[in-house]
């Protein structure tokens, strides 16, 4: 594979990990980290050899950690653990999740502090760059230590074992192995808990929502200042001097954004000089509610940068001091409290999009005919799509329930306090898609409400925005499926087009 990204355990950025995940880009490991790597190994082999007690190398797991095993069954142990924490349910995850876990996970492997041989981290990244697809069930992981569950079932394949899909056939990890002529690999000591415990479940997770999530904002605020327009709505509560006298970074950040977004508005402009003194709150305060989120992504940002370059498994190896130590690094806090909060900050964004929606719909609060359709009675035009949003916004309620407030002791009380992060992570994902499908109804409302002011020119990014929506949807004249319709922006807003062309016309947005 030609297209590879170097891992070397401190400089992986979330734009990387997305072109592994979902576009096929390979993984190579560094010089630096082999040397590293085969230091830590090195002193694993050393430490067995003399007979000394490492946890989960020369003892039991969890609370059958004071169980003594003997050298002789020390690779029996590493084949026991992927076997019965192999114990998932649910839906296998997406190709994209599962590419990302494998990448996050060598990556960590790269920092040297995990005692694994070289070349069973370079049969981890073989089977990535291969296209194996390990088979991830959803459900199973509390989050500590670390993603257990599914690290057993994603690192199953490398011994042969489990299933996998290949080209998008689902098929046994030994048949997955021989399709692409790989060799199963016989573990060593230490090597099985290596591979299980750690967080990349979770981290792969909240990567991809962190990512979707900022895409997502930037098209919440193309929707905005399309809503905006057909509901007559003023730029002036986007003026920087508002925002300078509360200077959340978010906040000034998303004015500057829907500023530019309607710059040239005609539609605006024709009524400068009505009555109206200001807008309602989902218009006039979309900067506060859409900076809040963006402010939300950032710290969430930083949180995934340091996780995506940290050790994570138990024990670490520190060959600088040729020592180990048992510590917690597998405790999946630092992300269950980041994704949920993650997830509230993007509920937030499909909130106040449904309010926006509501008022395109209704005649007695946008002006326009009652649905954004002719002949209503006969036609029902939008109706129903401020349902499914509606809908979609209750579900998200409920989804943003923090994950992280709850914790079960499990393995006999020696693991006493949990994160439930992967259920946080989980969350998250649900939230995304169904705010991609809520930004899309408005997106298509706004677009129709555009249609109606046939005489005047929608500002610089809304019109970009909205000739992007109208390449793919035709305005309604009356009623038809509107699921295809919701789809197919759905699309463009996934695919980026929408955005592109707005910045194309207005400069990058934040």
């Amino acid at each position: 594979m030609k297209n590879q990204i170097v891992l070397n355990g401190k400089d992986f950025f979330l734009k990387d990990l997305v072109r592994i995940a979902r576009n096929n880009v390979g993984i190579t490991i560094s010089v630096e980290s082999e040397s590293r790597i085969n230091k830590a190994r090195d002193l694993v082999d050393q430490w067995v050899g003399q007979g000394k007690r490492i946890y989960g190398v020369t003892t039991g797991f969890g609370a059958l950690s004071d169980v003594a095993i003997c050298r002789e069954d020390t690779k029996r142990l590493q084949k026991n653990i992927l076997f019965s924490h192999a114990a998932g349910m649910g839906q296998p995850m997406e190709d994209d999740v599962v590419r990302a876990m494998i990448a996050l996970r060598v990556n960590d492997f790269c920092r040297g502090n995990s005692g694994l041989r070289l070349k069973t981290i370079e049969k981890l990244a073989q089977i990535l760059n291969e296209g194996i697809i390990p088979v991830v069930p959803e459900k199973g992981s509390v989050g500590a230590s670390g993603d257990l569950v599914p690290m057993a079932h994603l690192s199953l394949v490398l011994i042969g074992e489990g299933e996998a899909f290949v080209d998008g056939k689902r098929m046994s990890g030994a048949g997955a192995l021989r399709e692409k002529l790989i060799k199963p690999i016989v573990l060593e000591a230490g090597e099985g808990l290596a591979l299980i415990n750690g967080t990349q479940f979770m981290i792969a997770l909240g990567c991809l929502a962190l990512h979707d999530a900022l895409n997502l904002c930037k098209h919440a605020d193309i929707a905005a200042g399309m809503s905006l327009e057909t509901l007559m709505g003023t730029r002036s509560a986007f003026d920087p001097r508002i925002h300078r006298a509360r200077p959340h970074t978010g906040q000034i950040k998303a004015a500057d954004n829907m500023l530019r977004i309607t710059e040239s508005s005609e539609i605006i402009s024709s009524h400068h000089d009505c009555s109206r003194i200001q807008d309602a709150y989902t218009l006039r305060c979309s900067p506060q509610v859409h900076g809040a989120s963006w402010d939300a992504f950032a710290y969430v940002e930083k949180v995934i940068r340091v996780e995506m370059n940290s050790s994570t498994e138990n024990p670490l190896i520190f060959p600088e001091s040729n020592d180990f130590l048992s510590g917690g690094n597998f405790h999946g806090q630092p992300l269950a409290l980041a994704c949920d909060f993650l997830g509230i900050a993007i509920a937030e964004l499909a909130n106040i999009s449904e309010r926006r929606i509501e008022r395109l719909v209704n005649p007695q609060l946008s002006g326009l005919p009652a649905f954004l359709v002719e002949d209503g009675g006969l036609n029902s035009g939008f109706m129903i799509a401020q349902y499914a949003a509606a809908s979609l916004v209750s579900e998200n309620k409920v989804l943003a329930h923090p994950a992280s407030v709850d914790s079960i002791p499990t393995s006999a009380n020696k693991e006493d306090h949990v994160s439930m992060g992967s259920i946080a992570a989980r969350k998250c994902r649900d939230i995304v898609a169904n705010t991609e499908e809520v930004i899309a109804i408005e997106l298509l409302c706004a677009a129709q409400g555009i249609d109606l002011f046939t005489n005047m020119k929608a500002g610089k990014g809304t019109l970009a925005a909205y000739e992007v929506i109208r390449s793919k949807v035709d305005y309604m004249t009356e009623d038809r499926i509107l699921a295809s319709d919701i789809a197919r922006v759905k699309e463009l807003l996934q695919d980026g087009s929408i955005v592109k062309a707005v910045e194309d016309k207005v400069g990058g947005l934040y």
